[in-house]
């Protein structure tokens, strides 16, 4: 983790979760954060808490990237404070889980919003600074649900089918720069992801989870490394070349299965 030991990182989502574990692993690496979510009580909680662990400098932004100015506020904050950010981090992400036809159309815009449009803003603001230096990072979460289709999540996973391949397309695009990129894949993971989901966490899967500090790790471990994307957890590497070998719609109907609602069971 020590990789952007004194330089500056901007994670988003990092309220809870996932983006919660990458800021406290960036920090105890000695890495400058700027913080941003939409929750100010859990992000000041958190700066907080690395303040007294840790001799580094913390900024705070509440911003809701659903809205698509947030990626322009978040870039003219760091452009005030004069912060050179060095590693940014595009975790912030939600799914819905239902049946498409039912769901809240305001909610899956605003899920493609946050999970795709304001991925493409953010990097778009900050990659020509890092071009222009010849160094820079940028970790996007995407999912192993980004490697097939999931019925129920539907359009969850086609927005991480978007990071993933944005991710490696870029990765290798500007790699002449000195610029890396990654797209981290987690599997279930212990967040409040799945709740806020509305998803079912069956037994098996439950059992399966992976922290949320594990997936952290194997990510900023895999950027540093230069690798264009990993997939954290040998069961989910496994389970994502099996479906390479399987009939795409044998994978989709196990996946529907799987999350089916229960009053469709």
């Amino acid at each position: 983790m020590n990789a952007w030991r004194g330089k500056w990182a901007v994670v988003t989502g990092a309220s809870s979760g996932i983006g919660w574990a990458l800021a406290e692993q960036l920090a105890a690496g000695g890495t400058h954060l700027v913080l941003t979510a939409r929750r100010r009580q859990r992000l000041e909680e958190l700066a907080a808490k690395l303040r007294a662990a840790n001799p580094i400098n913390i900024e705070v932004l509440v911003a809701d990237l659903e809205q698509s100015s947030a990626p322009e506020e978040i870039f003219a904050f760091t452009e005030s404070k004069g912060i050179v950010v060095d590693l940014l981090v595009n975790n912030a992400g939600y799914g819905a889980h239902g049946e498409f036809h039912k769901s809240d159309h305001a909610r899956q815009l605003g899920m493609v919003q946050v999970n795709c449009a304001a991925v493409v803003h953010l990097t778009h603001l900050f990659l020509p600074g890092m071009v222009g230096r010849r160094c820079g990072d940028i970790l996007i979460l995407a999912s192993t649900a980004g490697f097939q289709p999931v019925p129920y999540n539907s359009t969850y996973s086609a927005t991480k089918a978007f990071d993933l391949l944005f991710a490696e397309a870029l990765a290798e695009e500007v790699a002449r720069y000195g610029v890396r990129v990654c797209a981290l894949c987690p599997g279930s993971t212990a967040t409040e992801f799945g709740a806020v989901a509305g998803s079912p966490r069956p037994a098996g899967i439950r059992r399966g989870q992976e922290s949320a500090e594990k997936v952290a790790r194997v990510g900023l471990e895999a950027l540093a490394a230069g690798k264009h994307s990993v997939i954290s957890g040998f069961k989910n590497r496994l389970g994502v070349e099996l479906e390479r070998l399987l009939p795409r719609r044998f994978v989709t109907g196990a996946a529907a299965r799987l999350f089916r609602p229960k009053h469709l069971r």
